[in-house]
């Protein structure tokens, strides 16, 4: 991958957003909003507890989930978008 998340990082890449609406009408890329579900690209280690150990991170890679609207950093890497966010900030696995 190139991108590896450092402990209780998660690596996103957003579900493509639709192009049109359910009724036929084609949304503008102006016009539309970020999608907040993705795909788990990548994961750190964990979260480092006050005595020094790990706790092993409840999402991992190929994960769908769901996240915040304004939460986590968005980067560009060799040409595609990313996210990459607290696991904290992870609302929900969908299944």
């Amino acid at each position: 991958m190139g991108v590896k998340p450092l402990n209780d990082k998660v690596l996103i890449k957003r579900v493509d957003a639709p192009e049109k609406t359910k009724g036929g009408i084609i949304i503008p890329d102006t016009a539309s909003e970020k999608p907040q579900e993705g795909e788990v690209v990548a994961v750190g280690k964990g979260r480092v507890l006050e005595n020094g150990s790990t706790r092993a991170l409840d999402v991992k890679k190929g994960d769908r989930v769901l996240f915040g609207k304004y939460g986590g950093t968005e980067i560009s890497f060799k040409g595609d978008d990313y996210v990459i966010l607290d696991e904290s900030e992870i609302l929900a696995i969908v299944e």
